[in-house]
């Protein structure tokens, strides 16, 4: 898939979800992300990397976007009062996310700083334009922004390492071990 397509899906299952959440209908946001994200993972030439990033991607975001919550600076819309978890909706944009790192963000590899930078600017900013989309509410807006910048400045290059890791794990077969 080349770079503009995959950057534009994720745009658009980014968009589902936010506006699914805010207009209360966060399940038919998902079920667009979901479809696009199986069509990625469809077209991948590498299956098995793709999911694994994916499933770091959700395990990481699911921590991250809980601890945001249980922090208190910003609330989402779709979580029940009195829940210590991050929404589904939510969640389900780190797999889209994931979809991203081995495509239209692949350029940012080895790239440490950059992507930190990066990370620090556009993280942010995504959680600013849901604000305005209805999907979360800041709390204590200083006190988000800058756990979001520190935040993202660390998980962008984070999940950039581990999608190397994770594609170079398949380069390695038991022949290529004893080569």
């Amino acid at each position: 898939m080349n770079t503009i397509l995959n950057f534009a899906i994720f745009h658009i299952g980014w968009l589902a979800c936010v506006m699914g959440a805010s207009a209360d209908r966060a399940l038919e946001g998902s079920v667009i992300a979901v479809v696009l994200i199986a069509v990625h993972i469809l077209r991948s030439e590498n299956v098995r990397n793709e999911m694994l990033i994916l499933v770091a991607a959700v395990l990481i975001g699911f921590t991250w976007e809980t601890v945001l919550l249980l922090h208190g600076s910003l609330s989402y819309r779709g979580v029940i009062a009195g829940a210590e978890f991050a929404p589904y909706w939510l969640v389900l944009m780190w797999a889209l996310f994931a979809t991203t790192i081995n495509e239209s963000m692949a350029w940012m590899k080895q790239r440490w700083l950059l992507a930190a930078v990066m990370g620090a600017i556009f993280g942010p900013m995504a959680f600013l334009a849901g604000e305005r989309l209805g999907a979360v509410e800041f709390i204590n807006l200083p006190a988000a922004i800058a756990v979001l910048a520190v935040g993202w400045a660390l998980l962008l290059p984070l999940m950039l390492w581990l999608a190397d890791q994770i594609n170079a794990s398949a380069d390695v077969t038991p022949e290529s071990v004893y080569e």
